[in-house]
Parts: structure tokens; sequence; C-alpha cells
């Protein structure tokens, strides 16, 4: 998967050691696989301060201080908890750029309004957030990875 990422991470590290800011993830239905395509960037360390999987509600809410009350008002699949992920992200660590993901990657877990492939997004800095929700086709390898390489081409775009 990372190998085609290599240059939008590339990307997304050059932008954000112009800037002289470290970026941290949250991630559930990519199970880790934003911090694994950056961190494949030779001298990431420079730019790339942690990731969170926090693939479980209770992890949500434990590690990144999501209320477990937003959880339960939008659903684990929101952009609200996509927000709170990334702005919860920030405020554990040492980033000042924080991305978040939250979906359904399948085959099974499609609910009424939310079918396999929702995946939510959040992006934070400088007290800004910015979310999004998106519906990818494919199977659970080409949600996540068409996942991954959207948050890492919005994350470029939000933080110029």
């Amino acid at each position: 998967m990372s190998n085609a990422l290599a240059p939008l991470s590339t990307a997304v590290g050059l932008a954000l050691q112009a800037k002289g800011l470290l970026l941290a993830t949250a991630e559930s239905c990519t199970g880790g696989g934003v911090a694994q395509a950056v961190t494949d960037i030779s001298g990431s360390s420079a730019w790339f301060e942690r990731g969170f999987v926090t693939y479980s509600n209770g992890a949500k809410s434990s590690m990144l201080g999501v209320p477990a009350e937003l959880i339960a008002a939008h659903g684990a699949v929101s952009e609200e908890v996509a927000a709170a992920m990334a702005q919860g992200t920030l405020a554990h660590s040492e980033a000042q750029v924080a991305v978040s993901t939250t979906g359904i990657a399948g085959p099974t877990g499609g609910v009424p309004g939310k079918p396999v492939g929702t995946v939510c997004f959040g992006w934070a800095m400088d007290g800004r957030v910015q979310t999004q929700r998106l519906v990818f086709a494919g199977d659970r390898q080409a949600v996540r990875e068409q996942a991954v390489a959207h948050a890492l081409r919005e994350l470029l775009r939000f933080i110029q």
C-alpha cells in the first residue's frame, strides 16, 4: 500500500517541515495505515510525532478524550467523532497538526445511512478543524487504501 503513497507522504513531510510542524494521527478504520504511509518515508521522525490506533469506542474515549456521549449521540462513524478524534490527538500529543479516520471498511458493519465504505475524516491545526464524510467503493482493503490516500491528500491541502 505505502509504495504508491510515497510521493504524497513525501509532499506532506516537506510541507510540515517547511512550516516547522509535527503531525500526529488518530485512526480507526485505517488501522494505522496513515502512520505507516508517513513513517515509510526516511527522515519522517523530523515531522511525525505519534499515531493512535483507536479502534474501539473505549479507546477513542480513553486515549483521545472523545466523550462517550458524543459517540452515543452520533455514532463512532461520524464527522463529529472524527473532529473530536483530531482535536484529542492534538491534546494528547506534542503535534501541532492532526488527522483522524473513522469508518466502516467492511465487508460487514454497514447500517442504514452509513453503508460499508463510509469513512469520516478530521484534520485539526491552529484551532481549526475540518471534517469530511465520503463513501468509497470496493472491498475492505480498497476502502482502507482509498481512505489513507484521501487523508493524506486533504492533509496536504489543509496545512498549506
